[in-house]
């Protein structure tokens, strides 16, 4: 067949129609193992316990069809005579497209990683930061990888990327300077997402206002004070000063100072503790509490009572209550609370 050995652009007939079949084959290579992909290799992952392996079939799936399509492609391309400049270019070419193709896989990888682990942690937690910094996050990575990717593709095609990397570095320090503050305030609604000082509807002291966490932000954290008004709170703020939990407290540590009267006798006092004891026994919102003589006041002989209030009571309600209690049962035994009184001495001299 001589008509197969007639030169065209360097190269004879029967070398296209070589290169081209293997063009052709590496295409039809490729479309058997997406069946194969999916036919086989799905099913048997289908049937292990773990989701990983499911996973990494459905993220390599295509851009390994791909990568095996470009080999294909250049090594059809590599048996022709198409000058050094031309082969150089196309080997440049398929190393530039090949890294890409990894960048791009890699991102799909972990962006199902990402939905299938991280996505439900978020949709159980108590606080919706998580929900504002993941998908943040998520953006985050996935542009670093495509970033090195591209670097490292231009790289193999021996393009000079220094120029880009000092532009891409100025200009990030530049943008890192103008928005210090909101990376800031992203960065401590970060440590509040990974150190969890606190949750929705706890009560916390913080900066200098004390209230309830009603809504956690990317950039800011905003509380309903005890008096009922709003305050917005720099998530920063949090980084750098000390956060008081208050729903955290195990019981709540309440004292009291009773001043009895001088005329007080020591059986009175005694009876006294005893009240005060057998009251915060009784009363179930109390967890544990000490009376004692405490000492001799400058108008009364002072007993002091130490209680704590558990975490569920309800504060005001069982102080209010022990304090009722006191007053009542102070009074039918004959304690008398004392008030400031002073007794004058007077002496006649002559």
């Amino acid at each position: 067949m001589d008509f197969l050995q007639q030169s065209y652009l360097g190269n004879t007939l029967e070398r296209w129609l070589i290169s081209l079949a293997i063009i052709g084959l590496s295409v039809i290579l490729a479309k058997f193992l997406f069946w194969f992909f999916a036919r086989i290799v799905r099913r048997l992952a289908a049937k292990t316990k773990t989701v990983f392996d499911d996973i990494l079939v459905d993220t390599t799936e295509k851009p390994a069809i791909l990568i095996i399509t470009l080999m294909g492609l250049w090594y059809a391309l590599a048996r022709l005579n198409l000058g050094d400049t031309a082969q150089e270019w196309i080997g440049r070419g398929v190393e530039f497209v090949f890294v890409l193709v990894i960048a791009w896989m890699l991102a799909r990888l972990f962006d199902a990683l990402f939905q299938t682990y991280l996505t439900p942690l978020a949709a159980r937690s108590q606080t919706d930061l998580d929900d504002h910094i993941l998908p943040v996050l998520q953006k985050a990575v996935k542009a670093i990888i495509w970033t090195i990717g591209i670097v490292v593709a231009l790289e193999n095609a021996e393009q000079n990327v220094s120029a880009l990397l000092a532009g891409i570095g100025i200009g990030g320090l530049a943008l890192a300077m103008a928005a210090k503050d909101t990376v800031s305030n992203v960065f401590g609604g970060f440590t509040i997402f990974v150190d969890k000082p606190f949750r929705l509807q706890d009560r916390v002291r913080a900066a200098g206002h004390d209230g309830y966490v009603r809504e956690i932000g990317i950039r800011s954290t905003r509380l309903e004070t005890t008096t009922g008004t709003q305050v917005t709170i720099p998530n920063s703020k949090f980084s750098d000063t000390p956060v008081e939990n208050v729903s955290r407290e195990p019981a709540r540590k309440t004292a009291a100072i009773l001043g009895l009267t001088y005329d007080t006798t020591p059986e009175q006092i005694e009876e006294a503790l005893a009240i005060l004891h057998r009251i915060c026994e009784e009363d179930e919102g109390v967890e544990r509490a000490t009376a004692i003589f405490s000492e001799f006041g400058d108008f009364s002989l002072d007993v002091k009572l130490t209680y704590y209030i558990r975490k569920e009571a309800d504060i005001s309600a069982t102080q209010s209550k022990v304090n009722m209690a006191i007053l009542k049962q102070f009074n039918q035994q004959g304690l008398d609370l004392a008030f400031p009184t002073q007794t004058l001495y007077t002496k006649t001299v002559g």
